[in-house]
């Protein structure tokens, strides 16, 4: 409640005093949270997309507010379709974010949420490049085969291994093939990019 000094809020009236003078009103905050937070999840159905504001992060996931003194969480997993080792890698706190709704849990009063459907599918993600260009990306992660860059929060392409890279370099690649079909994107790292915050 310390959060809404000089702002306007709602309460409901519990009691009068008509003993005191002036009387006094016995105001709820918590009745009018509750009621707002079961109307929300009673109204909210998988699908929904919603806005949030991330207020906290950790290794495993993202808290998220999404009003009504509801908040909510979206795990890793379902932040972004290319590998990321944190959230920040993505979010940062106090950021407004649009978050899908996956279900609700009423009686625990949770819903619960994933950010990656809102970023395109592979296709669209894909159309924004063309074969021959040489376009900046993120490496994400090393493997014995080959090394994944992410181009996009939802497309990563992979190149050949090379032994001056790590995951988070930021690094220009030559774009050798887009194979719809496959869905996959090869490429050819170029050079090593000076480190900016990562898309």
């Amino acid at each position: 409640i310390l959060s809404r000094v000089g702002k306007p809020t709602c309460f409901v009236v519990t009691d009068i005093d008509e003993s005191t003078d002036p009387p006094t009103a016995w105001l709820s905050r918590t009745i009018v949270q509750q009621k707002a937070q079961d109307r929300m999840l009673d109204s909210l159905r998988p699908g929904d997309v919603i806005p949030a504001r991330v207020t906290h992060l950790e290794p495993f996931g993202a808290f998220v507010d999404v009003g009504c003194g509801v908040v909510s969480f979206i795990g890793i997993e379902n932040i972004s379709v290319s590998r990321i080792f944190h959230p920040r890698e993505r979010f940062s706190c106090g950021q407004m974010i649009r978050a899908a709704v996956l279900g609700t849990d009423p009686a625990a009063g949770r819903i619960h949420l994933t950010h990656r459907e809102l970023l395109g599918t592979w296709a669209q993600n894909a159309a924004l490049f063309s074969v021959g260009e040489t376009v900046r990306g993120v490496v994400r992660s090393i493997e014995p085969y080959g090394v994944f860059i992410e181009l996009t929060p939802n497309l990563s392409g992979l190149a050949e291994p090379r032994a001056d890279l790590r995951p988070g370099m930021a690094v220009s690649v030559y774009i050798k093939s887009i194979l719809p079909q496959r869905m996959k994107v090869k490429l050819t790292v170029i050079d090593v990019l000076a480190p900016y915050d990562a898309p």
